[in-house]
């Protein structure tokens, strides 16, 4: 087997392909996949590969690389350095290379953030869940979930390519950019006011140092809120019910614009005032801290005109037929593509576009309601069993549905059209028994990892923050509990549903408690933590989320618990929460957990499960039994809520 030799791997280089993992999405999957798409599909067509190869990926400094056997390469994206055998390789060029000649694709000073590496036959690394992409955070796909290292050996791929090597023309990279961006779904006069829209689009955003594959973080001024707090969804007026992010939605992670990248989060709980349209994503990869970013409106017919010209651009490379996309109409200039009315058994609800390539359905108000969420997850289900072709991903939230699509098979209108005729014929979800589990995890409250997020939070980014430097007495004060320990107290006795999956990565649910006496209520951080430890207990509004990895996050941390995913060779599924799992925490030491997480991190322990079934009639039946009791504490958090906001305004 012929093999590409690392002598020295440079600065976060790892295997990459164009697509990604797709449909997976709705279980917090990200795609992965070559951040700068354009770059990488222009190099992989220059050697002939098909778009299905893959290749490498870099940072600031290129890996330094020899080859068995003679193959054709070519670089892109920022790599302008790259030397063969001591002579410069212009980019878009293809050339050979020898076996045994040093490939060296040496520094990436900018313009641009990341170089690519295109090599005939691409690398034969396995597929992991359908694809080839290195996810670092996961620990999954390329080289063993991993950046390269020196003496790392990667299979190439055969020879067999049916198209010819020719050279291509690369994108100019800058330090000051122009990205077009699709308004909403979310904006004024709701989320933002009029002048806070104007400004978010006037302003020249600096591209923070802080900025990754998981998301592009933007510095700028705060935006101008239309409301004061995001009510159940927390505190701050950037929260709402989780809901699904496109990749390239420009989330409000409270008062920062962070560009959701390619190894980004699917679910969450903030506004979405824009998403970069799918022409422009590719300069995503290459934003480098420092540049400045101007987001620039465009129509919906504008980004369908991009992504035309795009694919017109890759058949006459590639010598093939033109594919036209479905596209938009003038119809669908509108931000609502439909507003349906409340009816007997079903919510109102509003589908509009989140960007060219998603639809958003939002239903019923801007609060928790379970008979809601039944609702939406019975939307859901019908367009699985009827699912048109071009449906890319079907990501449920709290009172949301994300559908994407591949724009060169489906329209939205179609798409919208098609919701409609579904949720007429849904059932009462009022009348539904859905089949659910009940899940015993082990959790150790107050445990030291949660407390050593708190701590790098408080001296690396914001340590006059409320939650700082104890998250669980924040939630203390702010639900007017006389002591700290109430709050482990209410969550041990709590019942919580599983009301989403892939809250912050990896089959990772988002849960609230069945009974509302036990909905305690917070806010998330404000900027979002850079790092969170994995299985991190936390809660965020009235949530409650098990973090699946290492990674950001905003939920204020009270423990931590076992994994909910768990990555194998074979085909196993590797998420272990579904939809409607009730969950309930058994406390545990430190030391108790660490062998629970070793043993099913081995897979020689499981889940505690027992069959269960979940309906609205339980959630009536509890409202019945307690109404003074729920009424009561209700109005005692939200006062002590407002203090507390109260509090921050003086």
């Amino acid at each position: 087997m012929e093999t590409i030799t690392i002598v020295a791997p440079g600065t976060q280089t790892t295997i990459q392909d164009l697509a990604g993992r797709q449909g997976l999405w709705d279980v917090g999957v990200p795609p992965s996949g070559a951040a700068d798409e354009l770059s990488f599909a222009l190099v992989n067509a220059a050697v002939g590969n098909p778009d299905s190869a893959a290749g490498l990926e870099c940072v600031l400094t290129g890996p330094v690389l020899t080859s068995d056997e003679d193959r054709l390469v070519c670089v892109g994206g920022a790599a302008t350095r790259a030397m063969i055998g001591g002579r410069p390789l212009r980019p878009g060029r293809v050339v050979r290379l020898p076996a045994g000649v040093v490939l060296d694709v040496g520094q990436l000073d900018g313009p641009g953030m990341r170089g690519y590496l295109a090599i005939e036959g691409g690398l034969d690394v396995p597929r992991v869940l359908g694809s080839r992409s290195t996810f670092i955070l996961g620990g999954f796909g390329g080289q063993d979930g991993r950046p390269l290292a020196a003496g790392d050996l990667l299979p190439l791929g055969r020879r067999e390519n049916l198209l010819s090597p020719t050279p291509v023309e690369l994108p100019a990279l800058s330090d000051s950019w122009q990205v077009r961006v699709i308004p909403g779904p979310h904006g004024a006069p709701d989320h933002l006011t009029d002048e806070g829209v104007e400004a978010f689009f006037g302003t020249s955003w600096l591209v923070d140092h802080r900025s990754d594959r998981t998301g592009v973080r933007l510095v700028g001024p705060s935006p101008d809120w239309a409301r004061t707090d995001g009510g159940e969804a927390g505190l701050h007026p950037s929260n709402v019910h989780d809901s699904a992010y496109p990749v390239g939605g420009i989330m409000l992670s409270g008062d920062t614009p962070v560009i959701v990248g390619k190894d980004g989060p699917s679910l969450g709980g903030f506004v979405v005032p824009a998403v970069v349209i799918e022409a422009d994503r590719w300069m995503l990869g290459q934003l480098r801290p420092g540049d400045s970013v101007e987001l620039v409106p465009v129509t919906m017919e504008a980004a369908a005109e991009a992504i035309r010209a795009r694919r017109a651009w890759f058949a006459d490379l590639r010598q093939e037929p033109v594919v036209v996309g479905a596209g938009v109409s003038g119809s669908e200039r509108p931000k609502d593509l439909h507003q349906g009315g409340a009816g007997t058994t079903s919510p109102a609800y509003t589908i509009r576009c989140a960007g060219e390539r998603h639809l958003l359905v939002e239903a019923g108000p801007a609060e928790l309601d379970l008979t809601v969420r039944v609702w939406i997850h019975l939307l859901a289900q019908a367009l699985r069993h009827d699912r048109p072709a071009g449906v890319a991903e079907i990501v449920e939230g709290v009172r949301s549905l994300l559908v994407a699509v591949d724009s060169s098979r489906l329209g939205l209108v179609e798409l919208a059209e098609r919701l409609v005729f579904l949720a007429a014929g849904l059932a009462d979800p009022a009348t539904v028994v859905l089949p659910a589990r009940e899940v015993t995890l082990p959790i150790a409250f107050d445990h030291p990892e949660t407390h050593e997020a708190m701590r790098r939070y408080a001296t690396s980014v914001r340590p006059d923050a409320p939650w700082c430097p104890d998250n669980v007495e924040f939630i203390r004060r702010v639900n007017d509990l006389g002591r700290r320990d109430e709050v482990f107290e209410i969550i041990q006795a709590a019942t919580y549903l599983v009301v989403g999956l892939g809250d912050v990565y990896l089959g990772a649910p988002v849960a609230v408690p069945v009974d509302p006496r036990h909905r305690l209520v917070t806010t998330k951080y404000n900027p979002a933590r850079t790092w969170t430890p994995q299985n991190a207990v936390g809660i965020g509004g009235i949530y409650l989320c098990v973090y699946g990895m290492e990674g950001p996050g905003g939920y204020q941390l009270v423990g931590r618990t076992v994994p909910v995913w768990r990555i194998s060779r074979t085909d196993e599924q590797p998420w272990l929460l579904r939809q409607f799992d009730l969950i309930r925490f058994t406390p545990v030491s430190a030391e108790q957990l660490a062998h629970e997480r070793t043993e099913i991190a081995a897979g020689r322990a499981d889940l505690r499960v027992s069959p269960a079934t979940f309906s609205i009639a339980d959630i009536h039946r509890i409202e019945q039994e307690a109404p003074v009791d729920i009424a009561t504490l209700r109005a005692k958090r939200r006062a002590a809520f407002e203090a507390e906001r109260a509090r921050w305004g003086a």
